[in-house]
């Protein structure tokens, strides 16, 4: 195969790599029975007309295995915060004392472990969209270089080949990801 074709490929394998792992760190903020403070790193606070991160804005502990607490660097945003965590899908309740928020872990219940199964296989596949989107770029590029005569149909061909398991390869990380996030979530 021709260098271009080789590079094109390098190029789509590190796209892929970092969907997966940006899936992977999404895959943390879904809540399982024990508390994690990536479990608000999703959640985005209204602070002075802009939406901003809430790890930005707070230090976010886990003193207990059931408890996070949240400390706001600035007293006069702890409403939004609480707001933001409410109208969040963490469906956890802020516990305010004016400077410190808890959030108590509950235990899950079934239909909860449901719910968020559905959330991990939305996730998984906004991953699976992004690595096929990858694809379909690469092999656009792969037609142009045919195209444009830089590459034979042959080379074209085998890095089509090649593309596609590089892609069967992602697709097949993300779901064993899914698959152990999922049994993590309906672990009692």
């Amino acid at each position: 195969m021709s260098e271009l074709i080789d590079l094109l490929l390098a190029d789509a394998s590190e796209r892929m790599d970092k969907s997966v792992e940006s899936i992977r760190q999404k895959f943390q903020t879904v809540r399982t029975g024990r508390a994690s403070p990536a479990l608000l790193d999703r959640i985005m606070v209204d602070y002075y007309g802009a939406q901003t991160p809430l790890k930005q804005l707070a230090t976010i502990s886990s003193p207990e295995a059931r408890l996070l607490t949240v400390q706001a660097y600035d007293k006069s945003s702890v409403k939004s915060i609480e707001k933001a965590i409410m109208e969040s899908d963490v469906g956890l309740t802020p516990n305010s004392d004016g400077a410190l928020i808890r959030l108590a872990i509950p235990e899950l219940t079934e239909e909860r472990r449901k719910e968020l199964v559905k959330v991990v296989h939305s996730l998984a596949e906004e991953g699976r969209v992004a690595v096929r989107n990858h694809r379909r770029d690469c092999m656009h590029e792969l037609r142009e270089l045919k195209s444009s005569g830089d590459a034979g149909s042959d080379d074209e061909h085998r890095g089509e080949v090649e593309l596609q398991k590089l892609t069967d390869d992602k697709i097949g990380e993300l779901d064993a990801l899914m698959k152990g996030k999922e049994a993590e979530v309906l672990e009692v």
